[in-house]
């Protein structure tokens, strides 16, 4: 009998705070587990960037959860960053033990420091950028990036045994900084979850049956294109459009933005059908997705959108950009509407939606076929046992 597949999986926080990166990792991992694969996961107790109080966990030692078990680390000396000796020591002495290494985020000192100690061990390891490397996120911060690029990332990237990307537009945008690591192109898995009562959300939040519910449930962020959103629905309402706004979703990275956002909305048109709700998870976040009669992400950029996806397998119809990287998938299944990144076109799109309650629900049923068929954990994880087998089938020689 064979020996089993043993992965560590390395990403700086699993705190659910910090969103669809964190969701991804424990279900790939419990998907693995399902099909044989020891996996560790390897990650800090961040649960939060500006003072919020560390996972309540314990650390240096295995945590099992689901199949799979978990190490946590403390962030130390950086906080800030996610950063923890204590986790890159563990690393260093325990590497060999492990057949592959996928990690999760790039630009972040833990992940980066990792895959230089998997080079260094002659672990082969598979990067999942998060994004990174699209363009637009490379514009932030662009001149920091370009030196930590240079000394870290662009390393990194060359002695990749291969990339994970989650979808092709992803691949095919992203920027390598000169090398030629193979393309991994696997989606993101969705779960599909235990749906309350219709109508639980509206109760618990007093929204009125009788308005349309758009539901906006990401990371409050400006790539998120609420830029575009707010003044979407605003023409909406001054046009006579009846709905309900619910704008779920923190921003643990950047709460003056989140902030700013908040106020934005109290101060319009809009504060009068309008709910925020800040973040919400586990039994108010399916109840949402359960009363929503539309999900609304029109981001600048987005190497997947596991909210959206999440959205589809809830069965309601979405209301995406083309800045969203799944939009084929999504335009291609009549699973919502697709538009530009524009107010204008956002606008007249959510007009369309919004006017026909059968094709909301149609599109809603094909949402929900197509992801429970092409994104479900089981199917995921086939995909990604046979890349790490044929990572395991080559020889890696670490640059």
């Amino acid at each position: 009998m064979s020996k089993p597949l043993k992965i560590l999986q390395i990403v700086p926080s699993i705190s659910l705070i910090y969103g669809g990166p964190s969701q991804m990792v424990m279900g790939l991992s419990s998907a693995l587990a399902a099909q044989g694969v020891e996996v560790t996961i390897l990650t800090t107790d961040s649960n939060g960037d500006f003072g919020q109080a560390p996972l309540d966990v314990p650390l240096n030692r295995p945590v099992p959860q689901d199949g799979y078990e978990v190490r946590y680390f403390r962030c130390y000396p950086f906080r800030r960053y996610k950063f923890s000796l204590d986790l890159l020591r563990w690393l260093w002495e325990n590497a060999r033990n492990y057949d592959v290494a996928h990690i999760h985020a790039l630009f972040s000192p833990v992940t980066s420091v990792s895959a230089m100690i998997a080079r260094r061990k002659k672990l082969p390891y598979i990067l999942r950028p998060l994004g990174t490397l699209d363009p637009a996120d490379l514009q932030k911060k662009r001149q920091l990036k370009k030196i930590y690029a240079a000394l870290l990332e662009k390393p990194n990237l060359a002695g990749a045994a291969g990339v994970h990307f989650t979808s092709k537009e992803e691949a095919k945008i992203s920027e390598r900084f000169g090398t030629n690591p193979p393309d991994i192109i696997i989606p993101l898995g969705v779960k599909s979850p235990t749906m309350p009562a219709r109508c639980e959300a509206r109760r618990r939040w007093g929204i009125s049956d009788e308005k349309p519910l758009l539901l906006f449930m990401s990371r409050i962020d400006p790539k998120k294109g609420l830029d575009l959103l707010i003044p979407a629905l605003e023409r909406l309402l001054a046009s006579g459009v009846n709905f309900h706004f619910v704008l779920a979703g923190t921003n643990p990275q950047d709460p003056d933005y989140e902030k700013q956002i908040s106020e934005q909305v109290k101060t319009s048109t809009l504060s009068s059908c309008t709910t925020i709700t800040g973040f919400v998870t586990g039994e108010l976040k399916a109840a949402l997705l359960q009363d929503a009669d539309l999900f609304v992400l029109a981001s600048y950029y987005e190497n997947f959108g596991i909210a959206v996806a999440e959205a589809m397998v809830a069965g309601t119809a979405v209301v995406i950009s083309d800045g969203v990287h799944i939009w084929e998938d999504v335009k291609g299944a009549e699973a919502g509407w697709v538009c530009g990144c524009e107010v204008d076109a956002l606008t007249e799109v959510l007009q369309e939606a919004l006017a026909d309650v059968g094709e909301q629900k149609r599109r809603g049923r094909n949402a929900r076929e197509y992801a429970l068929t092409n994104y479900s954990w089981d199917a995921i994880a086939n995909l990604m046992i046979h890349a790490y087998q044929q990572v395991l089938s080559q020889d890696f020689h670490p640059l």
